[in-house]
């Protein structure tokens, strides 16, 4: 099948970045397409060497530096990609990228990060955010926003099948678009990972520096536990925040390289992650390394993190709760295997992953070409009737 990809934009290589790299081995040869293209020279091997088709957006002004800024333009750019020679379109959503037009005989397979979600369940947290609840530019970007929200669910119509990367947006999915989606972890590089029996005396959290992963009240919470060490990895626009308020057993080391990362993930004592997110790879990524997680209890992490098993979930997004897990996981050391935490991290290899989404694929092609052959008699049929009439 000739095949196309569609990515709302390529600027870092993240996790929805992972995610096309593996399709791109279970489709070799497949053509990207991408709203804007801004990936650094050093991080495009991902793409092995395929063509990446921009839209208009890539050329307006200021585009590098602020893309986002047209959020208003981007279901309109995604609607002028020309798929026509396309037999499989497979869009990575979480924005705009479903929103793509195919034709009836044209397999659109749609796997889903998120729903927009700063335009349907994070709406109103989003605009308080970003400071926008109230006046001139908060009522101009509501009024984005609810035309985003009738955008994005009537081209839900326009996908064949959805898949969804936790359980938790397969039912954000129900609730926005009321479509059924099937669960296909994204994959995480579970191999770079080794187990570390020997941790040293140190807590630690990678993350972006951004309001919701709510890296502020794992910082809170070891300011009130002085005799605990904690290193927060990762940058964003709160690390100068964060660096004002922390206290002297927590130090934020800003964005590392992979080796670091690898390091500090092995030898910690325990990962602390406090966001309600979609899945979480860094929660996977440190148990691969047979280190417990301290996560809050919703969201993906309930899918990644079994809490007395490879963890402790705790059950708010606040200083107390976060206090009152580390004294659970403190008082059950001893009871995490770290042989049994890195046996469940492999659920979530690139292998597994390939053999899901290729399955899906294929089955969703077979139902196509056998809805096809079905409606090719009845239109034949139909030609015979219409040369009768007089």
């Amino acid at each position: 099948m000739r095949t196309a990809i569609i990515n709302e934009w390529l600027e870092t290589y993240a996790g929805a970045e992972l995610v096309i790299e593996q399709m791109l081995q279970v489709f070799a040869g497949a053509d990207m397409f991408a709203l804007v293209d801004f990936l650094p020279k050093d991080q495009r091997a991902f793409l092995q060497g395929c063509k990446v088709h921009t839209s208009f957006i890539q050329h307006l002004p200021f585009a590098r530096r602020n893309f986002r800024a047209y959020l208003p333009l981007m279901p309109l750019a995604v609607e002028q990609y020309d798929l026509s020679n396309y037999e499989l379109v497979i869009s990575s959503n979480h924005a705009v990228a479903k929103g793509v037009l195919t034709r009836e005989d044209q397999l659109h397979v749609c796997y889903v990060h998120t729903p927009v979600r700063y335009a349907w369940d994070l709406y109103h947290s989003s605009l308080k955010a970003h400071g926008l609840a109230l006046g001139p530019k908060s009522w101009a970007t509501r009024l984005i926003l609810h035309y985003l929200r009738l955008w994005d669910h009537a081209t839900a119509a326009r996908v064949d099948a959805f898949a969804a990367n936790s359980c938790y947006v397969a039912r954000r999915i129900w609730k926005t678009y009321r479509r059924r989606a099937t669960v296909i972890y994204p994959p995480v590089d579970v191999s770079r990972f080794e187990v570390q029996r020997r941790k040293d005396d140190c807590y630690v959290t990678v993350s972006r520096l951004v309001p919701y992963k709510r890296v502020d009240l794992i910082i809170e919470a070891f300011r009130r536990m002085p005799r605990k060490k904690l290193l927060v990895i990762g940058d964003g626009p709160e690390r100068a925040a964060l660096e004002r308020r922390a206290p002297p057993n927590v130090k934020l080391l800003g964005r590392q390289p992979a080796e670091a990362v690898t390091h500090h993930l092995q030898s910690a004592r325990a990962f602390l992650f406090a966001a309600d997110e979609d899945f979480g790879i860094a929660p996977v990524e440190a148990q691969a390394c047979g280190t417990p997680v301290i996560a809050y209890g919703h969201g993906g992490a309930t899918e990644t993190v079994r809490d007395g098993i490879t963890g402790v979930l705790f059950p708010q997004q606040s200083v107390e709760s976060i206090i009152s897990a580390v004294e659970t996981f403190e008082q059950r050391e001893q009871t995490f295997d770290p042989s049994a935490i890195r046996n469940h991290a492999e659920r979530f290899s690139p292998e597994r992953f390939r053999r899901r989404f290729a399955r899906f694929v294929d089955h969703h092609h077979g139902r196509q070409r056998a809805a096809s052959q079905r409606r090719a008699p009845a239109k034949r049929k139909d030609r015979r009737q219409l040369s009768l009439r007089p």
